[in-house]
């Protein structure tokens, strides 16, 4: 059997899409319909149900996969194995928001550099936008809060992120400890706030997670929008009003007195971090590198 074929027939299975494999492998989309075909011809029966959005395996496809692609990333394994050898230098793609990839993501993989590598980053706000562009190919590996479902994807827990109500101290002295203790979220109706995105992504996260319930409809337009958590950080030293914030980013902040803690709850809202890469694309040394690096270096965040 052409291995040409079990290569892209994989790559399909894996993406649920033609025309997604199609720019994974550099191909054209009906080089990689002809293909599909050429195998289940060979085959005599059929791999994918064709649907309106992508394809689906069929249980003989199912199987083809599961016994062919642990083969063909052993030779890829072997292929990179032999680039490495050679010196071959690779650039490695890496996209997530812009915070959390500065400060953290992109020094945890900066020593990679002495080793030959070279870096490209993308910075993006939106999960669903830095996922797309990692199933277009467009990046290796990404770091994102939403854990992504289907065989397109391997995700790997990363690290877990406080999430800290915080407000500038002349803030936090009119609201006082005691009605924010008594009162819950009401003590803070009326305060303006400072979020990432219009649909207040931290805040109602917060909201659920220590006062069990919705941010109040009346108050739930922000007074700054910035897709930046450390431009929403500045904002709240220089007054605009609270926001939530991961501890990670603040917590120098909040050691200086430049801003306070809104109250300290029993159990502190978590945000879980995924490490996210296509499936099957660990094969690739620098990119295998690269994820054990960064799931070693987030044991110490």
């Amino acid at each position: 059997m052409d291995l040409a074929l079990l290569r892209t027939f994989v790559a399909v299975h894996r993406a649920g899409s033609f025309t997604r494999a199609a720019a994974l492998l550099g191909l054209s989309q009906p080089a990689v319909t002809s293909q599909i075909r050429t195998l289940e011809r060979q085959l005599g029966r059929p791999l994918f149900h064709r649907r309106a959005r992508g394809v689906t395996p069929t249980a003989v496809g199912d199987e083809l996969a599961h016994k062919a692609a642990p083969h063909l990333d052993a030779l890829l394994r072997i292929t990179e194995a032999g680039r490495e050898a050679a010196g071959a230098s690779r650039t490695l793609h890496v996209a997530g928001p812009p915070e959390f990839l500065c400060l953290r993501v992109l020094p945890a993989l900066a020593p990679l550099v002495g080793q030959g590598h070279t870096l490209r980053a993308a910075l993006h706000t939106g999960a669903e936008e830095t996922l797309d562009g990692l199933a277009a190919g467009h990046h290796d590996l990404v770091v994102t809060t939403a854990h992504p479902r289907g065989g397109l994807f391997t995700a790997s827990a990363l690290w877990d992120e406080e999430l800290v109500l915080v407000a500038a101290p002349y803030w936090a002295t009119l609201i006082g400890t005691e009605p924010l203790r008594e009162a819950g979220s009401a003590a803070l109706a009326g305060i303006p706030f400072v979020e990432v995105h219009e649909s207040l992504p931290l805040v109602a996260r917060y909201w659920a997670a220590v006062f069990d319930s919705r941010p109040d409809a009346d108050d739930t337009t922000a007074s700054v929008v910035v897709p930046d958590l450390r431009a929403v950080l500045e904002c709240v030293q220089a007054g605009a009003g609270f926001a939530v914030l991961p501890r990670y980013l603040c917590q120098g902040a909040l050691d200086s007195g430049r801003i306070v803690a809104l109250g300290e709850p029993a159990v502190p809202p978590l945000r879980t971090w995924f490490l996210v890469v296509r499936a099957g694309s660990l094969s690739l040394a620098h990119l295998a590198r690269a994820h054990e690096r960064l799931l070693h270096a987030a044991a110490r965040w």
